[in-house]
């Protein structure tokens, strides 16, 4: 006989001795009538019945839940969700560009410089403001009598004219300052822009890099699973074993650092692209290619006479000077006053009074401000030389290094990449077939790594040296 368990599971039965009892004569009956004993029995299959159902529903709950509500799976999907970590937004080189252009912090920090030249332009168009006076005299001094009507009262109103033209020059000023300021906004514009470009293919590098440390890493782990399948075949001894699981050290440190220079460097792309620097979620897409470019030193040059913004602003500057010193050499002629009132005289006639007034230049004439504006003009030109000479050095250094660069690319594409990788296929198939060993696969996959890290490498530099040639002409330059 077998019974329910208190975890419904089947075990021996023990002799029923608790439905029975005995009599007071000892003789053992059966507890209770026909009646009670179905009614016993009925109770145990309703338990069994009850206590079942519940385990068989708990085995096959959540398929028949699935087909008996179809929807329910496409409506959790359309609920919804908040990731742990906001997906990145994939950009390029030009949508970088374009984010820059808008928030960058330090083009609209830049931009205020422009704001404040145009109100300066505002303020030069201004006139001199009139003046109005009021006045009475004929107070008594003991402050008797009838004090309004003794006291005689003059108005009047006064307005001074600027000579020798000051108005239009200072507004000739103020716009020649107004271009100069525009002129370094481009200067900013130009470096960021440049800086911005560097920073991105800074990224693109260090992501060739990791991924690069990574297969590296990936490559590795199978060698030393094949190793130890060898030692433990007994092909091989223990120590190469321990020698690649020690070598392995070494790449898993590559790829830690791989990612620590990656990392890094899409945060400082985040903080120049501006904005909100927390929601800045990106990620750049593209690689960095090479195309070859001929230049000539003598186009570049006369792109660069032509099209730095700094070499602008100081031509620029040396014309505000101009202005400058014509508006000083204005300001020694002393403006006109003119002015009219009224006196009124209570109890008797009231007249008209009329007046021109005008400051002798005997002393001040304006000696200094004058010094200072052809000053500002002699440090302009002097600018003006130094930043041509600096133009040309600039494009003759860029040139010269965008050259070199461009021989280390040519190395490579001899054929040196592709011999590293069919040394590393070969070596890994010797080793399988047992002709070579670990270490020469070892020193293979070195071999390819560092070829590869450089390659990578001088296409960076390469791609470098020809934003430095853009930045030194001030012009596009990639196709």
């Amino acid at each position: 006989m077998y019974q329910l368990s208190e975890n419904f599971g089947l075990r021996p039965s023990r002799p029923r001795q608790s439905i029975l009892y005995r009599g007071r004569s000892g003789v053992p009956r059966w507890c209770g009538s026909q009646k009670g004993r179905r009614a016993t029995y009925l109770a145990v299959v309703l338990l069994l019945a009850c206590t079942a159902h519940p385990i068989l529903a708990q085995q096959k709950l959540p398929e028949p839940a699935r087909q008996s509500n179809p929807d329910f799976s496409a409506l959790r999907q359309s609920q919804p969700q908040t990731p742990g970590t906001p997906a990145k937004r994939p950009i390029t080189i030009a949508d970088a560009v374009s984010i820059f252009l808008q928030q960058n912090f330090e083009l609209v920090a830049a931009r205020y410089d422009i704001d404040t030249a145009e109100a300066e332009k505002l303020t030069a168009r201004l006139r001199p403001n009139p003046q109005v006076t009021v006045g009475f005299q004929g107070l008594p001094l003991n402050l008797s009598g009838n004090l309004l009507t003794d006291q005689q009262y003059s108005y009047g109103i006064s307005q001074t004219f600027e000579l020798g033209g000051k108005r239009r020059k200072r507004i000739d000023s103020a716009n020649a300052n107004s271009n100069v300021a525009q002129a370094q906004f481009q200067m900013v514009l130009w470096q960021l822009t440049n800086d911005l470009k560097k920073k991105f293919y800074t990224v693109l590098l260090d992501q060739s890099l990791l991924k690069l440390a990574q297969e590296n890493q990936k490559t590795f782990a199978e060698t030393i699973k094949h190793t130890a399948e060898l030692v433990q075949l007994g092909e091989l001894a223990g120590l190469d074993l321990t020698r690649l699981e020690v070598e392995k050290f070494k790449f898993d440190t590559d790829v830690a650092n791989s990612e620590r220079d990656y990392e890094l460097a899409v945060r400082d792309l985040r903080i120049a692209l501006g904005g909100d620097y927390r929601s800045m979620e990106i990620e750049a897409v593209g690689s960095i290619d090479y195309q070859p470019y001929q230049f000539s030193f003598t186009d570049l040059r006369d792109k660069a006479l032509a099209a730095r913004p700094d070499l602008k602003a100081a031509q620029l500057s040396e014309r505000a000077a101009d202005s400058s010193i014509r508006l000083q050499d204005a300001q020694r002629i002393p403006d006109l006053n003119l002015g009219a009132g009224i006196n009124q005289v209570p109890g008797g006639t009231s007249n008209y009074t009329f007046g021109v007034g005008i400051t002798l230049p005997v002393y001040d004439r304006n000696q200094g401000e004058r010094a200072k504006a052809r000053i500002e003009k002699e440090k302009a030109q002097n600018q003006e030389q130094l930043i041509t000479n600096q133009v040309l050095s600039d494009v003759d250094k860029a040139l010269v290094a965008f050259e070199i660069q461009k021989r280390r690319v040519d190395l490579y594409r001899t054929g040196v990449l592709t011999k590293v990788n069919d040394i590393q296929s070969l070596t890994e198939y010797s080793l399988k077939a047992g002709e070579s060993s670990t270490l020469e696969l070892l020193d293979a996959i070195r071999t390819r790594r560092e070829t590869l890290a450089n390659f990578y490498q001088t296409l960076f530099d390469y791609q470098t040296s020809l934003l430095d040639l853009e930045l030194a002409t001030a012009t596009p330059l990639q196709k």
